[in-house]
């Protein structure tokens, strides 16, 4: 059994000790590999069982996963897990009971792939068809995937991969519909964000934006809002176009009542070795060399500076995946995200299962202050932890959170897998650790709020966890508060690292 443990502890965010292993090696890297694995069952509505606790009886609805769930077909790996076949997991939560399913997203590559029983597309981060590049020169379609995000709007469920269209999904089913062009507002073949935002109602009504990307050496950022409750659910409230110089990779932005803020990262991209069959497209990024990072903040429609242009700032160094949060505060927006050095790519030659994680990358929680006079931008760091897939309470999205919560590695410098969940206060640096170190991997954590209550911090976090010494995956709710586990849930099949979820209240 893993050995879990919590610690809280007030000390600055420099002088704060790990819970147990704080080394580098302080895990076994089989265990950590071993949570890559294909999954070989679809299952429906079955029936979960606490290994450990009871579930809250105030945890009512869905919460559902997105996440490779396919790795390897006929002998042959995935040079990177970000180019795994996308799977849903959801677990429904009703009068302290909870159910499990999974199901793979059917889109046209995976069962045409199921079909041959080997990879019959190039990935974006590096698979490619068997046959060297001899094989892979001038192909240059995208897989889509359908593996980075999971969420409802109107009675569909989303299956979201941003480089091209949503999948529709049958919310209790997960049989998949096809894709979706949310009637009509998508083109065949465009680009729609694979991590939409969720203003919970700063103007009179909740909202889902999000946006999409045609990107080149001028980048287009189409905004979209979409109703998210009552009858309209679904319906598209407001979309804008923006044009902006040079490339952009932009994955995640923030949101604020009257604003929309992205990072343009001082990335290059040179498709040479990727047309020539020699890399994925991912791989072809870099950093730019002397370049400049860029906020490109957006009006919304819905605000107060509706319809006016962009405004664009100088960024500081470093390349972004994940923003936490955003608000507004008087002539200044503040923008909380997590920093790399550098961007993380797992080249050609390397296998991202035996890759050296000391010359990975670390990410780490930054808040910038930027001026919209044009009077500079402050940057604080809170922690030098590595961390990575942050959240504040959504009831909080766009506004100024005092908590939030990520998963972190459990030394406390320096790349390593994540194995802790961390509270942290951001007005003091206060931290509170949960632990599944040494044999334990955790995933994003969720935080749902308890309903009626007023504190910021009452609710609960749904972690997944990768239990390495029992080769198996477990859900686990903690108390949001102060970590304390309320319930532990072993999964009946194995659910490999996922990347993001979203939790859906029951009526």
């Amino acid at each position: 059994m893993i050995s879990l443990a919590v610690s809280t502890v007030s000390d600055s965010p420099s002088t704060v000790s790990a819970t147990s292993i704080d080394r580098p090696g302080g895990f076994d890297r089989d265990d950590w590999a071993s949570g890559y694995c294909n999954v070989e069952q679809e299952l429906n509505a079955v029936s979960l069982r606490p290994l450990r606790g009871q579930i809250p009886a105030e945890l009512q609805g869905s919460h559902y996963r997105n996440g490779p769930g396919r790795f390897e077909r006929d002998g042959q790996w995935v040079h990177h897990p970000f180019d795994g076949d996308g799977m849903i997991t959801a677990v429904r939560f009703s009068d302290s009971k909870a159910t499990l399913s999974n199901r793979f997203v059917r889109t046209k590559y995976w069962q045409e792939e199921e079909k041959a029983g080997r990879f019959l597309y190039r990935g974006v981060f590096g698979t490619q068809k068997r046959g060297g590049a001899k094989a892979n020169a001038f192909d240059v379609r995208f897989k889509n995937i359908a593996n980075t995000q999971v969420v409802q709007l109107g009675d569909q469920l989303l299956a979201l991969w941003e480089a091209a269209g949503p999948h529709a999904l049958d919310p209790v089913s997960l049989e998949t519909h096809g894709l979706s062009s949310l009637n009509g507002v998508l083109k065949p073949g465009e680009a729609f964000s694979a991590h939409p935002r969720f203003d919970p109602g700063h103007h009179g009504e909740p909202r889902m934006v999000t946006f999409g990307v045609n990107t080149g050496p001028t980048s287009k950022v189409r905004l979209m809002e979409f109703a998210t409750q009552g009858p309209d659910a679904g319906r598209l409230i407001s979309d804008r176009t923006d044009s902006f110089k040079g490339f952009a990779f932009l994955h995640d932005f923030a949101i604020t009542p009257n604003w929309t803020l992205f990072l343009q990262n001082a990335i290059n991209f040179n498709p040479l070795p990727f047309v020539l069959g020699q890399k994925g497209a991912a791989q072809c990024l870099t950093s730019k060399p002397g370049g400049q990072a860029k906020f490109w903040l957006i009006p919304r429609d819905c605000g107060t500076f509706a319809g006016q242009p962009p405004r664009i700032f100088d960024a500081p160094d470093g390349f972004v995946f994940h923003h936490l949060n955003a608000w507004e505060e008087g002539d200044e927006l503040v923008l909380e995200s997590i920093y790399y050095n550098d961007y993380p790519s797992i080249d050609p030659g390397e296998d991202f299962l035996s890759m050296d994680f000391d010359f990975f990358p670390e990410g780490r929680l930054e808040q910038c202050r930027i001026n919209l006079l044009g009077k500079g931008i402050e940057t604080k760091r809170f922690s030098e932890r590595c961390c990575e897939f942050a959240m504040v309470n959504p009831r909080r999205e766009g506004l100024s959170a005092r908590y939030a919560w990520m998963a972190v590695a459990e030394r406390e410098t320096g790349y390593a897998p994540l194995q802790a969940i961390k509270k942290l206060d951001l007005s003091n640096g206060d931290q509170c650790l949960w632990s599944a170190a040494p044999r334990g991997f955790v995933s994003e954590p969720l935080m749902v709020p308890r309903p009626g209550s007023e504190a910021e911090d009452d609710g609960w976090l749904l972690v997944f966890v990768w239990n390495g010494e029992r080769r198996a995956s477990q859900l686990l709710i903690l108390n949001a508060n102060d970590l304390s586990e309320q319930a532990v849930l072993e999964m009946p099949i194995t659910i490999p690292y996922g990347l993001h979820g979203s939790w859906v209240a029951a009526d």
